[in-house]
This record gives structure tokens, sequence and C-alpha cells, in this order.
């Protein structure tokens, strides 16, 4: 579909160059990773530095940034880029299923269990030895390598690419969409088509009723020897380094990265955008709100300090309140008695 088709289908509030130059869009893609048929978008100044490397055939951009496009795109002109972009993005969604006239089964190895009620879309592909427990249900490009073994009721979204020796535990879902919406100037929340995957590397194993989304364009990406507990949620275009462990109810919040062997306490919270250096531990409760450094302990609940830091600020906390004469305890005591 051409970009002008796309404007008028969805409803694309945008200025053109006056050179502008039509073009046939395969997808939506990120500044790096476009080509000459993707359509990018830049809604924040700090993207703007990327701009110079774009291949892009076409960025959505505001007026104050649209100098930045380089000659070998165009820039697209709008008020709100994120806006327009969640629009466009429903042009190029991939849904779980298709409804192919012939469905071809599914590219299974040796010695591989399918256990009842097990769905399985089209072009489906399981290595040897892989067990498929009761009710799991794997979408349209499912893959899924050797000696894996999935339990019941997993939910494997569309395109989910899964390694060798991976266990993934009863109830979890993989490839779900992420939690993205744009906002119009009334408050309605139009949603952004997520279109990329997720990739799990060989060895990782994923607790019972996990999340894990797929990625706006890329990939949700879970490496080697990864370890993720029950209860957890990593939110899309996330990165975990090999061999890091996720404690329980840990919430990961989009495009968080991390080097190899980092440990995240039970509820331990980032916000978005963040990287935790390699061989970083966070304790329980952890907030994360800037980038870690690696080889780092934090500790805390909001935000994480540098563990030695944290047990300085407990020390100092009760050294002040043992000061406190009467103390506030002492005083609500009083209070209470009369």
């Amino acid at each position: 579909m051409t970009f002008n088709a796309l404007k008028e289908t969805y409803s694309i509030e945008a200025t053109l160059p006056p050179n502008f130059k039509d073009f046939e869009i395969v997808g939506v893609a990120p500044l790096e990773l476009a080509t000459p048929n993707h359509l990018s978008y830049v809604d924040q100044k700090s993207y703007v530095k990327k701009l110079k490397d774009t291949k892009a055939g076409g960025v959505l951009i505001r007026a104050e940034y649209a100098s930045k496009v380089p000659s070998a795109s165009q820039a697209i002109i709008t008020q709100n880029p994120h806006l327009a972009f969640a629009k466009i993005s429903h042009a190029f969604k991939v849904d779980m299923f298709k409804t192919p006239s012939t469905k071809t089964p599914p590219n299974l190895g040796a010695n591989v269990t399918l256990m009842p009620h097990v769905v399985v879309g089209e072009g489906v592909e399981i290595g040897d030895n892989t067990i498929i427990m009761a009710n799991v249900v794997l979408g349209d490009g499912v893959k899924i390598g050797k000696n894996c073994k999935i339990y019941p009721n997993v939910t494997i979204y569309q395109n989910t690419q899964i390694g060798n020796e991976v266990i993934i535990h009863a109830n979890s879902v993989i490839g779900s969409d992420g939690f993205g919406y744009a906002h119009t100037e009334l408050g309605a929340h139009i949603k952004i088509e997520h279109t990329g995957i997720v990739q799990i590397d060989d060895f990782v194993e994923i607790g019972a009723n996990t999340t894990i989304d797929r990625a706006v364009f890329g990939v949700t990406h879970i490496k080697q020897g990864v370890k993720i507990d029950n209860l957890v949620q990593v939110g899309h275009n996330c990165v975990l380094g090999e061999h890091s462990i996720i404690v329980s109810q840990v919430g990961l919040s989009g495009s968080t990265t991390m080097g190899r062997n980092v440990v995240l306490g039970g509820q331990v919270g980032t916000g978005g955008h963040m990287h935790i250096g390699e061989f970083t531990q966070i304790g329980g409760k952890g907030a994360v709100g800037k980038d870690l450094p690696p080889h780092t302990n934090y500790a805390g609940a909001i935000p994480a300090m540098e563990i030695h830091e944290w047990h300085h600020f407990l020390a100092t906390l009760r050294r002040f309140a043992k000061k406190q004469k009467p103390s506030l305890i002492d005083k609500a005591k009083g209070l209470w008695k009369r």
C-alpha cells in the first residue's frame, strides 16, 4: 500500500513536502532498521540523532525536527507522530491465525508428543523429542526446537521463535500484544499494533503464569540460559541477557535491556528504556528509574539505591529516630491514652 493510500484510509493529518514522491510501504520499522519501503517516526528529541543514518522511505515527524531528515528519506510532518504511527500500524497487523483454504500439517521432528486438545497453526515447526502438553495453543509460524517441554494451557502467539531445551510452565503467554497506545486530543486511546516477535534462546526456563510481550517491531529477546520465575511480566522489546535470573512478580517495562547474569529480586520494577549492566543485582521491590552500571548491587524500594548507600540510609534513619525525645511513637501513645 502506498503512503497516500494509508493517509486516506487511516485519516492521517500530515503535511507532505512539495517534492514528495509517493512510495510503496511494506511495514513500519525503527529508524535504524528501516529500508526505503518502510515508514518510521520520531516523537522525542532523544531520537533525532538517529535520523542521520536512517534509510526509511518516510519519517513521521514534527515540523521542528523536519530539517534533520536526510535527503535519502522524506519528512512527513504531523503534530502527533506517535498517533499517526499508531493508526498506520493497523495496516500491518499480523493475526495469530490465518484462514488458509488448505491448511498444511505442522513440520514435526522425531518423537514429538502432542497431547490432547493442542491447537497448532499454519507453518508450525517442532523439533525432535519435544513435548507439547494438553490445551497448548501454537499460533501460525511458531518454531520450537529440540527437547523442549511446554506445559498445559500455555499460549504461544504467531511467529514466536523458541530454541532447544526450553521449558515453559503452565498458563504462560508468550508473544501477546505489548501494552502500547497513542492518545488523541480528546483522550481516546488508539492501539498500537505490535508486528514484532519474541525470540527465546536455548536452555531458557519460564515459570508459570508469566507473560512475555512481542515487540512493536523487531524482537523481544530472552537470551540463552535465562531463568524466569512465576508471575513475571516482560514488556515489548525487552532484552534479557544470557543467564540472568528473574524472580517472581518482576515487572519489566517496554525496551528494558540488561547484560548477562543480572539478578532481579522479587517484585523489582523498571521504567521503560532502561539498561541494567551485566552481573548487577537488585534486591526485592527495587524500582529502577535510571540506567545501572555493571557489577553493582542495588536495594531499597523507590528508587533502588546502590546497596551500601541503602544500608547507610537505613542506619542514619534509625539513629535519627532514636534521637527524637519523646519519639513520635511515644507521642502517639500519649494521645491514645487521653
